[in-house]
């Protein structure tokens, strides 16, 4: 449980206790489990939210709560991807960019996007939207630990350097599976549409950086998260 616990320090703000580098190396594993956690508990703060006010104003309320249990680590990653892939620089200045703790023009607008498309989504997905909102959650985290072994990851140093050896897919493959179950109990067949909405836009997020850089950083695996999230709760109420 050494990896689950160091998967929940990475992706959350949440106490995990003393770890060390061999945990983090067995942490992509439970990505996608600790992932079902946080969307989880975004579904129960939209489900108590909705009892208080519209669905758009629980919608808000449900994305905060995801944003402050995990720092925005994810978003960060999309700001900073879209800001450095965008400049059309080379790869190393695009490199430099992205490491740039500044938020550019690019990824602003790239964060405002983003915000308005997972709140007008949940808004509109109703009573599936705390099912979806939850299997979005790991789902998406465990595109990122697909995308982080497949590699190449390009930083010696950096959010991603220490988990890139061999993956162990037993805990992953059960959350994802539970994932996905739990949106065709809601949803039916939906779920279907939700998956091909996550590949297109995890999918989108490396593909762009393997044309661009060669390869993935931690900053195109949390853009890959953002948009495979979106892109789930996309495809499941164009499916509805």
């Amino acid at each position: 449980m050494r990896g689950a616990r160091a998967a929940l320090a990475f992706l959350t703000r949440l106490p995990a206790g003393r770890l060390d580098s061999a945990d983090f190396a067995r942490a992509p594993g439970w990505f996608a489990a600790i992932g079902l956690l946080i969307g989880g508990f975004q579904a129960v703060v939209f489900a108590g939210a909705a009892m208080l006010w519209p669905p758009g104003l629980a919608a808000l309320v449900a994305v905060a709560a995801g944003l402050m249990i995990t720092g925005a680590l994810h978003e960060d990653g999309l700001a900073d991807m879209v800001d450095g892939l965008g400049s059309g620089r080379p790869a190393e200045r695009a490199l430099e960019i992205m490491r740039d703790s500044r938020i550019g023009s690019f990824g602003a607008l790239a964060l405002g996007l983003a915000l308005a498309a997972r709140v007008m989504s949940l808004a509109a997905l109703g009573p599936v939207a705390p099912a979806t909102l939850c299997a979005a959650g790991g789902l998406s985290r465990g595109a990122m630990a697909l995308m982080l072994r497949a590699g190449p990851y390009l930083r010696p140093r950096g959010a991603g350097s220490g988990m890139t050896g061999p993956l162990r897919t037993g805990a992953l493959a059960g959350a994802a599976l539970g994932a996905a179950l739990l949106v065709w109990w809601s949803a039916g067949w939906a779920v279907i549409g939700g998956l091909a909405g996550l590949a297109l836009g995890a999918g989108a997020a490396r593909g762009w950086a393997m044309h661009r850089l060669g390869g993935v950083t931690g900053d195109v695996l949390g853009a890959a998260q953002v948009l495979g999230e979106i892109g789930f709760l996309m495809g499941v109420l164009a499916c509805l």
